[in-house]
């Protein structure tokens, strides 16, 4: 996913992978993760399904109780999986201490952990809307644990 606008925020760049780094305050990271959650068609389908997404572990078990319609509109598939995946990098970044969204040089938002590791979310939420595994919720815990 490419989000050339990105680039009008403050940022850091790390010499070592050339990534852009949203954490240096917080005015601009919490920029970041408000532009990157909004995921208007997993919370199009949430809601129409009763459940609230509200940033929380709670309602990424809820998404993965889901009957997954979805995978009869192929032309929504792709779209939705972004959606999730981003919306389980909100959910990474709003409730792992130290975790921040960083953009690849070819614009793909990836979440990193304290330690280092860097999650690329929008993989696992296309792997999700695809086939259900990894469940959202169960790759928060994996992460959360870390």
């Amino acid at each position: 996913m490419n989000i050339p606008f990105l680039g009008n925020w403050r940022k850091k760049r790390d010499p070592a992978g050339g990534v852009t780094v949203f954490s240096n305050g917080e005015s601009d990271h919490e920029g970041v993760t408000e532009l990157l959650s909004e995921c208007e068609l997993l919370r199009s389908q949430a809601h129409q399904a009763g459940i609230e997404l509200d940033d929380t572990a709670a309602s990424l078990e809820a998404l993965d109780q889901l009957l997954p319609r979805w995978r009869d509109d192929e032309e929504s598939l792709p779209w939705l999986g972004n959606d999730a995946g981003l919306y389980l990098g909100t959910v990474i970044v709003r409730t792992v201490p130290g975790a921040v969204w960083e953009v690849w040089p070819d614009g793909q938002p990836v979440v990193r952990l304290e330690s280092g590791r860097v999650i690329d979310v929008v993989v696992s939420g296309r792997a999700w809307a695809d086939s259900g595994v990894p469940e959202l919720s169960q790759l928060y815990a994996e992460v959360a644990e870390t």
